[in-house]
């Protein structure tokens, strides 16, 4: 029995072929899957910040507690009382309400003779100057409330400028490069942060409190049915070459 020679090439290519296609369609679906896993994350998620953001304060040492354990302290409710330490103050680049300027990161003097770096809030580019808004600049022992921030272990992205510790700019919440430029000692400051809330009025209204971000982007379910949508096509297009050649052959 003889075997035509060109049946060996076409028969290799529609193998290829369709491996070609079962390998796009895995990946496709594997894309889609892995967006519902990231919905279903990032839902739980928005629903943990929001049952946060709405929870009663509770003292700075249970927070700390929590730090220490490993256990994920962002956007927990805290009250922290101590005393500002202004001359020491860190500023932040940030953007509110389309404005530019900064964020002001100012050591607490706790009780017990430990620092924590609270954002007070927002200021102007041209209020950077302390004696700017020495209204706002409050003596004496104060009691706030706000959103603890766990710190961040390396530059979010290389995209980040470096910060610029001689002007006091910072770029990212560097909490050691802050204690350091600040004179402190790193082993009496508390490894976190505290966002002043809104219920916090400073005298002269700067810095401007309770600038914590909770919006968190969540396209998940768009990407998702992207991913399915373009599997879906594919498939379609197999069929219809697939009937094609068929409807050709007979």
């Amino acid at each position: 029995m003889s075997i035509n020679s060109n049946m060996v090439p076409t028969r290799a290519r529609a193998i290829l072929t369709a491996s070609l296609v079962l390998i796009c369609l895995a990946i496709l679906l594997s894309l889609g899957t892995w967006q519902v896993e990231r919905l279903h994350w990032k839902e739980g998620l928005i629903a943990k910040i929001a049952e946060r953001r709405d929870a009663a304060p509770v003292p700075r040492a249970e927070i700390e507690a929590a730090e220490k354990l490993g256990e994920d302290i962002e956007f927990r409710r805290v009250s922290v009382s101590g005393t500002f330490d202004h001359a020491r103050e860190r500023h932040f680049f940030a953007t509110h309400q389309g404005q530019t300027g900064f964020y002001v990161y100012t050591p607490l003097l706790l009780q017990d003779g430990r620092t924590l770096f609270v954002n007070r809030g927002f200021i102007p580019y041209e209020m950077k100057e302390p004696a700017k808004r020495g209204e706002g600049q409050m003596a004496g022992e104060v009691t706030l409330t706000g959103y603890a921030r766990a710190k961040l272990g390396e530059k979010p992205s290389s995209l980040v400028p470096d910060n610029d510790l001689p002007k006091n700019i910072f770029y990212w919440k560097d909490i050691a490069a802050m204690t350091t430029s600040a004179g402190l000692d790193p082993a009496r400051v508390l490894p976190f942060f505290v966002d002043a809330d809104a219920t916090v009025k400073n005298p002269g209204g700067f810095p401007v409190g309770g600038v914590t971000q909770f919006d968190l982007p969540n396209n998940h379910l768009q990407y998702a049915v992207t991913w399915y949508g373009l599997a879906l096509a594919l498939s379609g297009v197999v069929v219809a070459m697939w009937l094609k050649r068929r409807r050709s052959v007979s």
